[in-house]
């Protein structure tokens, strides 16, 4: 989730020009400004949600913590409107209480305004959302758009009234001029325009499909082929026509007008839950009458006609159907025969999507990886839902998308889905031993050991059946970890030396890494004289990978090992270099994690103000994740009692109550982490500003890179010089700095840039 918390919110840029409403604008903000909840209500079609998003823009400077907008048209089960709204806040789904419960707890002390858009199909749920929100969060204000009210206590309801004739006029010239830039409005198609507006009911939708028209026809032709249509279906008489049916009328002929591939692939796109990717729209619409060189042309004839919508998602280019649009396309879909086999290809098409992420997932673009998965999010839930008509199928989606739910923050989510996929498919096959392993992870990383040792019995004796060495040896790192956290520090030491060689004799050697760390972490407590090989281990085989992620939990490890060891200098410099490579994902328990050793390492070294403050932060995100600290062990839990212990008498118990809370302002990991590496004094003073630097032109220009978080290979590739020769210079580096770390280059470069000539 890169959206969060405290921030300007997740609205999406206006593509168009928002036409008249000035009123209508001045008085939803004005209503807003009375209530806590606001439901605009209106006809499909009528421009509820472009209003809802112009009032949250404008109203974004009163809003402290941000505006967000929560697209609810794609969701189909009630039960996931709670797990929509904590996608679209960022609000980390990791424990096993219900969402809705652990949104009420991270909104309990903030103030954001939330815009649940779409709301009509789950009226109930949405209901109970927000009487649970709205109870727990005094700060909270929400804007619904539905079709009909919630109807609970302290609703307020403004319903949106079509376009004004001048509105509804400019509207059309706007979107027809986009299409026809020499589209003018003069003394002689006034009228004629006026009373087209008016046969559309001045409905902002249909004034933008029919606009897309005046393209290839005059505003006459467009009207007598209208009054034509709209007699028919009003049996002659103008005033018996509802909106909806206007509406329903207009898209029936924009449908008709459309060419038989341009109709073939609107129906198609239509199986999409939400926004799309062009490689998508190319797997599950190409085939059976649309080539796949042909879809590109044939999206963006219908973006000219207004049927589908370019937009960005993640910073991704996306392509989107209205919901009344795409609820016409599936009306198609159903009728054409082809449903069941265009869900399949979805199916397909996500699943491997999902694989291929998992398989790649350990070296560069993670954050990526990441960021598609979330632009995917809905489109995974509805191919989780729908799951091709194979339960196994299904299981095996669910389990591909482990790193969406382990390190995307959706524990609770993926638990659930899990849950039931498992029940639905129980034969003993390979996805199902992937299955289960899967969910003691995130049963593991939830605290619920009872569960995770469950599946593990299970995933263990399925894997040995099929000779499945990965499974296997997943199994034995993840007992490892339970012992770990359950404080059998030398049982974990067994299982987890166990794990690492099980991974090493597979073809998946980084997922040695997980199991390297957690060792080094046993073996610190137990004072093993091995602890720094172990850590440094970790890190050279995360750095072969040119992996950042597992290489920031790798030196978080060595850090822990220089703490225990006494070197507190190292301790700091690895911890703020971990810290540094966590940076976007957040990653709300690992980061805590950090924060927490580092105030240890901090309170140590007798700055205890600083400590206080570290705790602070990290008790916001513990906080925000309904976490305890004692989650990853009863050790973690007595270093924390005695680093708080050493702190408040130092300081005494008022001032670190308020240290602690001005700390807790750094309410998300990114923003966390920016305190911690600009608040810390710099711990490696080995070399002052005003020393001369040792190093050559080019072994400052090498150790800049470094600093950078650029791997020997990308640096290589970044001077134009070989490995081999970027490996010499670093290895320099490290002798004439006297370090024995790429991490101390960093620190070293960060506090001496300034000199370097």
């Amino acid at each position: 989730m890169t959206i969060q918390i405290p921030g300007v919110g997740n609205l999406p840029a206006a593509l168009t020009t928002f036409v008249g409403r000035h009123g209508d604008l001045t008085e939803v903000r004005r209503r807003l400004g009375a209530t806590r909840l606001l439901t605009l209500t209106g006809a499909g079609g009528v421009g509820k949600t472009r209003l809802a998003l112009e009032v949250a823009a404008a109203s974004a400077a009163d809003a402290g913590d941000g505006v967000w907008l929560v697209d609810l048209s794609p969701v189909r089960d009630p039960a996931s409107v709670a797990y929509a709204t904590a996608t679209a806040l960022g609000v980390p789904d990791l424990g096993t209480r219900p969402v809705i419960d652990q949104l009420a707890t991270f909104l309990m002390r903030r103030g954001p305004l939330i815009v649940l858009d779409s709301c009509e199909h789950l009226v109930d749920a949405c209901a109970e959302l927000a009487h649970r929100l709205l109870s727990a969060s005094p700060g909270l204000r929400i804007l619904t758009t539905s079709r009909q009210a919630l109807g609970i206590y302290g609703e307020h309801v403004f319903a949106v009234p079509p376009l004004a004739p001048d509105d509804a006029v400019e509207l059309l010239r706007d979107r027809a001029t986009a299409v026809r830039p020499e589209f003018r409005i003069t003394d002689g198609n006034r009228a004629q325009v006026l009373r087209l507006c008016d046969d559309l009911d001045r409905l902002p939708l249909a004034i933008e499909l029919a606009a897309s028209r005046l393209r290839t026809l005059t505003v006459g032709e467009a009207l007598i082929r209208l009054e034509d249509r709209f007699g028919l279906l009003a049996n002659g008489s103008r005033v018996a026509r509802p909106h909806q049916r206007t509406l329903r009328g207009l898209i029936d002929w924009s449908h008709e007008l459309c060419t038989p591939a341009e109709r073939l692939l609107w129906r198609r796109l239509s199986v999409f839950a939400d926004d799309f990717g062009l490689d998508a729209a190319e797997a599950v619409c190409a085939g059976d009458g649309i080539g796949r060189g042909e879809v590109l042309e044939l999206l963006d004839r219908l973006v000219v006609q207004s049927v589908v919508l370019p937009c960005e998602r993640e910073g991704l280019p996306r392509f989107r159907l209205l919901e009344t649009i795409r609820e016409y396309g599936r009306e198609r879909l159903a009728e054409s025969g082809e449903e069941q086999r265009t869900r399949r290809r979805h199916h397909a098409f996500y699943l491997a999507l999902a694989e291929r992420i998992a398989d790649g997932w350990y070296g560069p673009g993670q954050l990526e990886s990441l960021a598609r998965m979330r632009a995917e999010y809905a489109n995974l839930r509805a191919a989780l839902d729908q799951g091709g008509g194979e339960p196994q199928a299904t299981l095996a989606l669910a389990a591909a998308l482990r790193f969406h739910w382990c390190e995307g923050g959706f524990l609770g989510e993926g638990r659930r889905r899990l849950d039931g996929a498992l029940a639905a498919a129980p034969e003993p096959t390979p996805a199902r031993a992937r299955g289960l392993w899967v969910a003691a992870w995130i049963a593991v990383l939830q605290g619920d050991h009872e569960a995770a040792y469950g599946w593990l019995d299970e995933a263990a004796e399925l894997g040995e059946r099929l000779s499945d060495r990965v499974v296997c040896a997943h199994v034995t790192s993840l007992r490892g970890t339970l012992a770990l956290f359950g404080g059998q520090l030398q049982g974990a030491v067994s299982l987890l030396e166990e794990a690492v060689a099980a991974h090493k004799a597979t073809d998946e050697e980084i997922g040695a890494v997980y199991a390297l760390i957690l060792l080094a972490t046993a073996q610190s407590h137990l004072g093993d004289p091995r602890t720094t090989q172990t850590c440094r281990e970790a890190v050279a085989v995360a750095e072969a990978h040119d992996e950042r992620l597992v290489r920031a939990h790798a030196q978080w490890a060595l850090g822990y090992d220089a703490w225990i060891r006494g070197d507190l200098k190292e301790a700091a410099v690895m911890i703020r270099t971990a810290l540094e490579n966590e940076r976007g994902f957040t990653d709300y328990l690992r980061v805590a994690l950090m924060l927490e050793q580092l105030a240890w390492v901090t309170a140590a070294g007798g700055e205890h103000p600083q400590a206080a403050r570290l705790l602070g932060a990290a008790r916001a995100l513990w906080q925000d994740t309904d976490t305890l600290i004692s989650t990853f062990g009863p050790h973690m839990a007595q270093q924390h009692a005695q680093c708080e212990e050493a702190a408040v008498r130092a300081l005494g118990p008022a001032a670190y109550e308020e240290l602690l809370a001005e700390g807790g302002h750094h309410r998300c990991p990114d923003d966390a982490i920016a305190f911690a590496l600009c608040a810390e004094p710099d711990p490696e003073p080995t070399l002052t500003a005003a020393a001369p630097s040792p190093l050559t032109r080019r072994e400052q220009e090498v150790a800049a890179l470094v600093a950078g978080g650029m791997s020997n290979r990308q640096i290589a590739s970044a001077l134009g010089r070989s490995p081999r020769t970027v490996d010499g210079h670093v290895e320099n580096i490290l002798a004439k700095l006297d370090f024995g770390s790429r991490a101390r280059i960093a620190s070293w470069w960060t506090a001496n840039q300034a000199a370097t000539p």
